[in-house]
């Protein structure tokens, strides 16, 4: 049995110039946040990325903005990042803007090889623009063509070393139709365990799709910041109101 446990070095040996590169980032959660530093850090330039949304200026796939490694980008959205969206307006980087479900749908084609998808999503709006429209039945269908990927970097909870994937709730999201979509998959894992310690149910990513794993050293959850923001306002809150009640 091959064991996919790589260092960070080996795998941004991975990472060139010029990549498209699937993100499983969600608004700065659910990021290989360790890999994303050493991309930095090694100056990969020229990238396009794709992801649902486009992190934070701080966290995730949005520093990859923020540094201006990213040249272009297929998402959903990108209102969180002030610096996504400055610039894109600035036309520093190309978004191509895509409904989430086509999104998820144009990824899913890739993985499982077909030559597109049929959606009503978009007929007669600027998503149309460009696309080819076929009339089916009386009713109007954007073709919209497959996504795929030199690399999908994705964050797992749980790994075994041969690979297989475990994620905890909603840190499934994107993660197991981008692993179907990509020449090579990497993952930045949380906790490494022997093979066999996942049982089958537990298993979301099989280990065949998987190319290298990382295993994350530091901290393993980190709070979405406006969560802890909030978190923080409700505490000082009850802090006052308790203090309040002393008097």
């Amino acid at each position: 049995m091959k064991n996919k446990v790589y260092s960070l070095d080996e795998v941004l040996d991975q990472f060139h110039d010029g990549q498209r590169i699937m993100f499983s980032d969600l608004h700065g959660e659910i990021s290989a946040e360790e890999i994303i530093t050493g991309l930095i850090e090694k100056n990969v330039q020229n990238l396009t990325a794709i992801a649902i949304a486009s992190g934070q200026p701080d966290m995730g796939v949005g520093r990859l903005v923020t540094s201006k490694q990213i040249t272009k980008f297929l998402t959903s959205h990108i209102g969180l990042n002030p610096v996504s969206i400055e610039r894109y307006l600035k036309g520093e980087m190309e978004v191509e803007f895509i409904p989430q479900g086509t999104f998820a749908e144009r990824i899913r084609a890739a993985g499982y090889g077909l030559g597109g998808i049929l959606t009503p999503t978009g007929v007669g709006t600027e998503v149309a623009e460009g696309k080819q429209v076929l009339n089916l039945d009386g009713k109007e269908y954007l073709l919209e063509m497959p996504i795929h990927a030199d690399i999908a970097l994705l964050k797992a909870t749980k790994a075994d070393k041969a690979g297989n994937l475990q994620f905890r709730l909603t840190s499934l999201c994107c993660q197991d139709y981008m692993a179907m979509a990509a020449d090579k998959v990497i993952v930045e894992v949380e906790e490494l365990v022997e093979v066999g310690e996942l049982g089958p149910d537990e298993i979301d990513v099989p280990a065949p799709v998987v190319d290298m794993l990382y295993v994350r050293q530091g901290e393993k959850r980190p709070m979405y910041k406006s969560w802890q923001r909030k978190l923080d306002k409700i505490k000082a809150a009850e802090a006052a109101k308790a203090e309040g009640g002393k008097a």
